[in-house]
């Protein structure tokens, strides 16, 4: 995993391009992993948290698309990873949202243990979904499972 990380950090640099990441379910697990990196400071534009639907919004979700998919979809990962660009104008943008196999009293939707990311090019407008069901019982394995899954899909994108 470090070795991918830094090959992430290196191809970031190497082609000047950025990166921010909007998080949920992961509570800054992405963010976390990629700023053990020496360089990472170079390419990280910005990171946040946003484990209410109030600060999705608050950081440019269309609240419709929560009305309209759930806050656990495909559509709102999207809006999180679009959003998270254009907010810090860097060239690419994660948005994770998902449940660790826990219930939301306050969205009751979608299946407990299903995580919705998406990987965003903000100059060539184009998005890379993708999700995974997680079912270790741990939160941190779960989170670990996430994150092995956006590093594979972001280097496998940056290599392309």
């Amino acid at each position: 995993m470090e070795n991918k990380l830094k090959k992430i950090v290196s191809s970031l640099k190497d082609n000047n391009k950025t990166i921010s990441t909007m998080e949920s379910c992961t509570g800054g697990a992405i963010v976390n992993a990629l700023t053990n990196v020496p360089g990472a400071s170079n390419v990280l534009k910005y990171s946040a948290v946003t484990y209410s639907n109030e600060f999705k919004i608050k950081m440019g979700v269309d609240a419709s698309v929560i009305e309209k998919y759930t806050v656990y979809s495909k559509e709102t990962a999207r809006e999180m990873a679009r959003a998270i660009s254009d907010f810090a104008l860097s060239d690419y943008g994660i948005g994770i949202t998902g449940k660790l196999g826990k219930r939301d009293p306050h969205n009751k939707c979608g299946d407990d243990n299903q995580v919705f990311m998406c990987l965003y090019d903000r100059k060539k407008n184009k998005y890379i979904d993708f999700d995974i069901f997680v079912d270790r019982y741990n939160r941190r394995d779960d989170k670990k499972e996430v994150l092995d899954e956006v590093v594979n899909k972001l280097l496998d994108y940056l290599e392309d």
